[in-house]
């Protein structure tokens, strides 16, 4: 039984292959990961502001993109920019667009809500030390707003990594387009190849969101002392 696993991972390039397709999957993740964290605390802070234009518009793209499937968004982005509007992106491209318009709109709502429960004496503070609502934001709000939302973020982060799969209906050679691709070559003559295959996908996603939830369960021990 085990030979027949030896005989699937040796074949080839599927080994290599493997790491190459868990490259593009990290590429992606972290790309979009990043972007929807620079993106999505100011988006939250306009959120939480007393501006009813910013609230407003932001929480119907934050309800927009919750209702909208993320297939659904990588077919609308990858097929209609180029056939409506000419516009030709690569996929890989156009996956990091469509995640890092869904992690911003979570990740906005995770400010909003790490920022809004923040004792209202706070603001009131900074204001009598007159300091601007920037500055207020900046050196107050936020520093304080970030404990709070670290299990938010390791969260919609493990969320972003678990969901990149998707970019396989979009030809994008990742991790389970591999894995997929390696099956159907060699599940003809080993019956075994998918629990094989899909099993090492399985301990590999594992591997990689494992310790960032630990590392979050330390920062959290960490800041609690």
């Amino acid at each position: 039984m085990l030979d027949s696993a030896i005989e699937i991972f040796t074949a080839g390039r599927n080994t290599a292959r493997l790491f190459e397709g868990l490259a593009i999957t990290l590429k992606i993740s972290a790309a979009a990961v990043g972007l929807s964290i620079l993106l999505g605390i100011p988006a939250g802070l306009l959120m939480s502001s007393k501006k009813r234009f910013w609230r407003v518009s932001l929480k119907l793209y934050l309800e927009f993109i919750r209702i909208m499937p993320i297939l659904v968004l990588l077919f609308l982005f990858y097929y209609s920019l180029s056939s409506v509007f000419n516009i030709n992106l690569p996929a890989v491209t156009v996956s990091i667009l469509v995640f890092t318009l869904w992690g911003t709109a979570e990740m906005a709502d995770l400010v909003r809500g790490a920022v809004t429960s923040l004792p209202r004496h706070q603001w009131e503070s900074g204001r009598a030390l007159g300091l601007s609502e920037l500055q207020l934001n900046l050196f107050v709000i936020v520093p304080q707003a970030v404990r709070r939302l670290l299990p938010g973020v390791i969260n919609l982060t493990t969320r972003m990594i678990k969901t990149t799969p998707f970019v396989f209906f979009i030809n994008i050679p990742d991790l389970v387009k591999v894995a997929q691709q390696i099956v159907e070559v060699t599940g003809i003559r080993n019956p075994l190849a998918s629990v094989w295959v899909y099993g090492v996908i399985f301990f590999i996603y594992f591997a990689i969101c494992y310790p960032i939830s630990l590392f979050s369960r330390f920062l959290e021990k960490a800041w609690q002392n």
